[in-house]
């Protein structure tokens, strides 16, 4: 969508150069975005393994690592991409029962910040 405005000459310059940041900061990729899940006492690890295979796709031995670092370390980080994309998924994974929060990603940890983070909130 493109929107037109006619500018007296006096303020034409300005406005274009004021365009072109504004638009240079529109459109910077806000990515990523990572999607958490995290360990709960209730799902049984074969299905968390499953829901991973059935909603991402991915492969057993895959599904089975996410699974067993959810198991072991408490969180995993399952899928990453645009902050829209991972918050469609973590609504889906709260339709399946699991535990899934949205974060920024962070460069340089492949994302994964150890012990002490909170947990957020369920819903």
């Amino acid at each position: 969508m493109t929107l037109s405005v006619a500018l007296g000459p006096d303020t034409q310059e300005g406005t274009r150069t004021g365009t072109a940041e504004s638009t240079d900061s529109l459109t910077a990729p806000d990515i990523p975005w990572n999607l958490v899940i995290w360990n709960d006492p209730v799902n049984l690890m074969s299905y968390v393994s499953y829901v991973f295979q059935s909603y991402f796709g991915y492969s057993e031995s895959k599904a089975n690592k996410l699974m067993m670092e959810v198991h072991k370390k408490g969180r995993s980080i399952v899928a990453s991409g645009s902050k829209e994309q991972v918050e469609r998924h973590a609504v889906a994974m709260h339709g399946f029962g699991l535990w899934a929060t949205v974060e920024k990603a962070s460069g340089g940890n492949n994302g994964n910040s150890g012990g002490g983070q909170g947990k957020g909130k369920r819903g």
